[in-house]
């Protein structure tokens, strides 16, 4: 049990910017709650969360003020106790490495199966692969061609044991519509849930910081006073428009990527993605009309 001890030492006494713009602290509580309600539901308690902003506030002043910047520096730009910068500062920050690269491995293998013309039906629809064969197409060519580094039947079994592949008597393996889904693994699940809602939140916070017009694309729709039919209505729309988006992204960017992948200029990454949310607001007496397109 970690314990949060406070004491006149490492109180430092700079100006509290939320009495300056109580609307950025109301962003800021409407941004933590469903953060907060992930926290209380894995078990991290306001202490341990503690210790994670520390180690943040510390990663993010090192990166703007530079790897040179010294640790009473970095205190007075956060408001950690220096003798804790310190120690923050010595931390492995690469422990996430070996579930980025499986994820990474498992979502390459999957793309690449959806948007390579010789792994595709005419319909375009995913062919159903062999598990090995002398030559390509085949489940076994199509993992190597991604990794060599990782075995093709650990990634049938990972991949199965999750439900996005399954084989049949014939020995073929299929890709099931789980992969357009998500992965099944919590470990995974935890590191898109980072690198994806991380992604939005730097669009996000580019486009709050920006002097001109925002740098990124990051707009929703939002409407109220709508019955749950109709907004189950509205989400299958959404799913089978989103769904037909990132394939066809997909695609144009296995493309590029392709074709980019000897450019030495070729350092840039991008994400695009989709996302509904749905709720119930409670009586209509008591809300107004909110419709916004786009927002």
């Amino acid at each position: 049990m970690e314990i949060l001890h406070t004491s006149s030492d490492n109180i430092q006494m700079t100006p509290d910017p939320f009495t300056k713009s109580s609307l950025f602290e109301q962003a800021v509580r409407a941004i933590l709650r469903p953060l907060v309600r992930a926290l209380i539901a894995q078990g991290v308690t306001a202490t341990a969360f503690y210790r994670i902003i520390k180690q943040t506030y510390v990663e993010v002043a090192t990166d703007a003020a530079g790897d040179a910047a010294t640790d009473s520096q970095v205190s007075v730009m956060t408001g950690v106790h220096r003798r804790d910068v310190k120690t923050l500062r010595a931390a492995d920050a690469a422990a996430d490495a070996t579930v980025a690269r499986k994820s990474s491995t498992l979502a390459t293998v999957v793309g690449r199966w959806i948007t390579q013309p010789d792994l595709s039906t005419p319909t375009g629809a995913p062919s159903p692969l062999p598990r090995s064969a002398a030559t390509p197409p085949s489940f076994d060519h199509l993992v190597q061609s991604v990794s060599r580094d990782v075995r093709p039947r650990a990634v049938l079994d990972e991949l199965e044991r999750q439900s996005i592949v399954s084989m049949d008597a014939d020995g073929l393996v299929h890709l099931n519509p789980a992969a357009l889904v998500g992965p099944a693994d919590l470990d995974q699940k935890l590191h898109f849930f980072s690198e994806n809602l991380g992604d939005h939140m730097n669009a996000a916070v580019e486009n709050l910081l920006a002097d001109g017009p925002s740098p990124f694309l990051e707009r929703a729709v939002f409407y109220n006073h709508l019955t749950k039919t109709s907004v189950t209505a509205i989400e299958q729309d959404v799913r089978t428009i989103g769904i037909k988006a990132l394939q066809d992204i997909n695609t144009r960017a296995a493309h590029l990527q392709n074709a980019d992948k000897t450019d030495p200029d070729a350092t840039m990454r991008f994400r695009f993605g989709v996302f509904l949310y749905s709720d119930d607001d409670g009586p209509a007496d008591n809300i107004s009309d909110q419709k916004s397109f786009p927002r």
